[in-house]
């Protein structure tokens, strides 16, 4: 559940940079962020999908599962380590876009 949390949030991020649009300073370097935290995210969720199919009790495929639940566990690490980055980035509104009224309201 966790991982469709951070998915989500990740897309509202895109989302939000996208509507910043490219005027703002690190576009480029989060749209890259965002979206290599989205793909390993999705390869994850490939990852332990082919792990839960395999017998863990079959001694031949042991090896294998160990192998992929490591890899699985480094790219989590590589993820929070990119959402740090994201974070630290920031994705805010920076009120470019005003209300569609020109005037405020009190």
């Amino acid at each position: 559940m966790l991982d469709v949390a951070l998915f989500m949030a990740n897309a509202a991020q895109l989302k939000g940079v996208l509507e910043q649009g490219p005027s703002f300073h690190y576009y480029v370097a989060l749209i890259v962020l965002i979206s290599v935290s989205l793909f390993f995210q999705m390869t994850i969720g490939i990852l332990l999908i082919v792990m839960t199919r395999l017998n863990l009790n079959d001694v031949a495929k042991q090896q294998r599962l160990d192998l992929l639940n490591n890899i699985t566990t480094i790219l989590v690490f590589i993820i929070v380590i990119i959402n740090i980055f994201i974070t630290a980035f920031g994705v805010q509104k920076t009120g470019l876009y005003p209300n569609s009224y020109g005037r405020r309201f009190y």
